[in-house]
């Protein structure tokens, strides 16, 4: 009974960090997410920070990615940026991402 304790204590410790690295990669990508957009839209740096806090905070409204690509679309819907443009920066910078923590 004690190994079959262990093996599940060691199953929870490895989910647990999966969902920490999940957390920060989605967290990282949405923060290249909002650098881009911000050079897009001209901000300076000080704007940039707050716009960048804007997308990181906009993941949390609903589970996935949509809420932040609706996000970006409304920002960018005068740039002339299309949603294939946006769906192909966020694959993109999720794998940005994932590499910094690979």
């Amino acid at each position: 009974m004690e190994k079959f304790d262990e093996r599940k204590k060691s199953f929870e410790k490895k989910f647990a960090h999966d969902e920490e690295l999940k957390f920060k990669v989605a967290s990282r990508r949405n923060k290249y997410l909002g650098q881009w957009v911000s050079q897009k839209l001209g901000y300076d740096q000080e704007k940039e920070k707050e716009y960048i806090q804007a997308v990181i905070k906009a993941d949390f409204q609903e589970a996935g990615d949509e809420d932040v690509f609706r996000k970006i679309k409304e920002d960018l819907k005068d740039h002339n940026v299309s949603e294939e443009d946006i769906r192909k920066k966020m694959k993109d910078f999720d794998e940005k991402a994932k590499s910094d923590f690979i």
